[in-house]
């Protein structure tokens, strides 16, 4: 029930001892702080890392040539392997179960004129399904077409930056961009989260470029998607038939791991999300331990505080104060300096979290954050042991008789 005499006596009782009290309240503002910094640097560096991986497709095998180390029926060591479109073809026959789509990769460097402006740009030779793979999103125009594919247009899809840097305020559709002393025909334009490099590509149709150098049918890189249906265990099952599949077609030992390359982007993300989560709980281990920290330390002040109070608790009960009404006010005090310190603590954690987002992301911590029922939930547990730090000394100091109290030095 509410007591305007009891409250009266605790602001009295406060405004008399201020730096005890800024002490107990800096001791459970700072732990309440230190918890949501830490736990919020920890979503931060999760945020870095989902953003890293999620920015292309987690169901994708990315397969590379390489060179055996072994020699192997017939063929001698350091032999480079070479993919080419009988790959492509034998792949979509041989796994139908796991394939969902595939894409070759076949990257050129070369100098991309448009009028009187020019740079150095990366184009990469794909085909329709290498959309999905880097979750490319095109702002204006199409992505490259399976008719572009059988017609072998001289077609193209740029990123923003090269738009940007060629094009400046003219709307690139339509337009003829030279690259290579090749004239090609820019249908897109897109954006990609992966940042700069990847919006300064500039996509083709790969039987195009194949065209280009003399009408072959190498390829530099296979990627392939699966279902996400087959989960994890199911994309290692596929990524180890299919490396096998390659080595014999390309007559290399299978114990030889140097001549075929396999990148599986479900594994990769499913490590680093482990990794993640170890470093999250890490640093909520320090966190909690901070917390705990904070509940020591009020602990330590709140028994020094009734000790302190225990000649005037003694008076009180010599009034006629019952042992309950002394805890009553202890508790309430020590609730009432918890409550708003530990609120104090939040409150600040949470806005400088949120100052200082942007400027941790060299960091490798991105949009830091902790959620309201995590900040509410660890202040209301130091409030709770606050309560309790100041419960056990009020307890045994009411059970002390008012004769003895009032002998204490």
């Amino acid at each position: 029930m509410f007591s305007r005499d009891r409250w009266q006596e605790i602001f009295e009782t406060i405004r008399k001892n201020k730096l005890r009290t800024f002490l107990s309240g800096f001791t459970v503002a700072l732990g309440i702080f230190i918890f949501i910094m830490l736990f919020g640097l920890g979503n931060g560096l999760k945020n870095t890392f989902a953003e890293f991986f999620m920015d292309d497709s987690t169901n994708a095998l990315f397969i590379y040539p390489g060179k055996t180390t072994k020699a192997y029926k017939g063929f001698k060591k350091d032999r480079r392997i070479e993919f080419d479109n009988t790959d492509l073809a034998d792949i979509k026959a041989n796994f139908p179960f796991y394939l969902e789509d595939i894409t070759p990769r076949i990257s050129r460097s070369a100098i991309v004129k448009y009028k009187n402006e020019s740079d150095n740009y990366t184009t990469r030779a794909v085909a329709p399904g290498h959309q999905k793979v880097e979750k490319t999103i095109l702002m204006e125009g199409r992505f490259i077409n399976q008719r572009d594919l059988m017609e072998r247009t001289k077609v193209i899809v740029i990123g923003r930056l090269v738009a940007e840097d060629l094009f400046k305020n003219e709307n690139a559709i339509g337009k003829y961009l030279d690259i290579g002393n090749v004239m090609f025909r820019v249908v897109g334009v897109f954006q990609d989260s992966g940042g700069d490099r990847e919006e300064r590509m500039i996509y083709m149709p790969y039987t195009t470029r194949q065209r280009i150098e003399k009408d072959n049918d190498k390829v530099d890189q296979i990627v392939v998607t699966f279902p996400p249906r087959i989960g994890h265990a199911g994309s290692l099952a596929f990524e180890k038939k299919l490396r096998l599949f390659l080595k014999q077609k390309k007559s290399i030992d299978p114990t030889d791991s140097s001549g075929i390359f396999v990148n599986n982007s479900a594994d990769n993300f499913k490590r680093n999300q482990q990794f993640a989560n170890v470093l999250q709980w890490i640093v909520t281990f320090v966190g909690l331990g901070t917390l705990i920290a904070g509940i020591i330390g009020i602990s330590n002040i709140m028994v020094f505080v009734v000790k302190e109070r225990t000649k005037e608790l003694g008076i009180r009960k010599a009034l006629g104060a019952t042992p309950r009404s002394v805890i009553q006010l202890i508790l309430q005090e020590s609730i009432f300096i918890t409550l708003i310190s530990g609120y104090i603590g939040m409150l600040l954690g949470i806005l400088l979290l949120k100052n200082i987002g942007l400027k941790l992301e060299d960091f490798f911590i991105k949009n830091p954050y902790v959620d309201n029922s995590t900040a509410l939930w660890a202040t209301f547990i130091l409030v709770l042991f606050g309560a309790i730090a100041g419960y056990i000394p009020a307890k045994r100091a009411a059970g002390i008789k008012p004769i003895i109290a009032l002998r204490d030095e």
